[in-house]
């Protein structure tokens, strides 16, 4: 039997986790007309919550939708207030005992985790899976279609039960899964929840696993979506391509975005997560330079982005860059 989370649904609903979940969710955000609005009543504001989740007639609110650019056009769903403090309530519970059952190589929205840790990892496991670049090295890269969009309610309720006794919780947490849909209804998590980041971390677990113990594939790191596998046996990674279809399809009702995979030699440049790797150094992935130059002429050159770009190109190669982006800010 796997290990079960211990916490019951009172630790959740508790009116001490949502206080706290309540500080940890303001910060940054005092100054927003919805935040203050809610501050004003606070305790009433959660106590009233919490007699909708104790008395289980919680429902989720609508969401706000709207677009971004970050780089590229992403639809946003952003929950009212008081949604937000139950993810938050929720999370800060969820997230240390599942955190704990992802693998090393999972990278995306995790404490001591991120991009940078992923390409640093890249670099490595490039390293030694070509023997100090002295092998030929296929690097196969490979990005889910439509991701958040595509995720199964059902399989991702169903996960949450294999590891949670408490039909409680699985029935808060079934409320914040299905207040949203994408295509149709029971598919699809909205970008903007504090949730969904945790929600698909876990719903990709399974594969994550399924990767590491059934293809035994010993370099292999994953982002999100986006995920690189290396090896210098290229039909091998061909081999694995066709496992890794079947398993997302079958167990995840996941597809592979048919431009976004591919499989190349490290000499050829690997371009994973804004860097272009090569076996001896990387460089910014050319949209990422378009938008670190625009993004610093919209901002007038404010010192704390200049510093924030300067910071980013010493992760890799970049001191032409570094000369431009210094002279662009005088």
């Amino acid at each position: 039997m796997g290990i079960k989370f211990i916490h019951t649904y009172s630790d959740i609903i508790s009116l001490d986790n949502l206080l706290q979940a309540w500080k940890e969710f303001r910060n940054n955000k005092r100054s927003r007309k919805d935040v203050q609005e809610f501050e004003r009543n606070l305790m009433s504001n959660i106590l009233a919550l919490h007699r909708e989740f104790k008395t289980k007639i919680y429902k989720h609110s609508p969401y706000e939708a709207f677009d971004i650019s970050d780089p590229k056009p992403r639809n946003i769903h952003k929950a009212n207030v008081r949604d937000r403090l139950l993810h938050h309530a929720i999370y800060r519970q969820l997230y240390p005992f599942f955190n704990k059952t992802f693998i090393p190589d999972s990278y995306s929205c995790r404490l001591r985790k991120g991009a940078l840790k992923a390409v640093d990892r890249f670099r490595s496991f490039a390293q030694r899976a070509s023997t100090n670049h002295t092998k030929t090295l296929w690097v196969l890269k490979c990005d889910i279609r439509k991701f958040f969009a595509s995720i199964d309610q059902n399989i991702l309720t169903n996960i949450f039960k294999n590891y949670i006794p408490d039909e409680d919780i699985t029935w808060l947490i079934s409320r914040i899964i299905g207040s949203f849909y994408s295509t149709r209804d029971g598919v699809g998590l909205p970008l903007g929840n504090l949730t969904s980041q945790l929600f698909v971390n876990i719903y990709m677990n399974k594969f994550d696993h399924f990767m590491k113990h059934k293809v035994k594939a010993e370099y292999y790191i994953r982002y999100a979506d986006d995920f690189v596998i290396l090896s210098q046996d290229r039909k091998w990674i061909e081999e694995v391509l066709i496992k890794v279809k079947e398993f997302l399809l079958t167990e995840l009702r996941l597809e592979l975005h048919p431009n976004k995979v591919s499989i190349a030699t490290l000499f050829s440049g690997i371009d994973f997560l804004g860097w272009v790797h090569f076996p001896d150094h990387r460089v910014l992935r050319t949209t990422t330079k378009k938008r670190m130059f625009r993004n610093i002429r919209e901002k007038s050159g404010r010192l704390e982005v200049v510093q924030s770009y300067l910071g980013l190109l010493g992760h890799g190669n970049g001191k032409k860059l570094v000369s431009c982006v210094i002279i662009r800010d005088e």
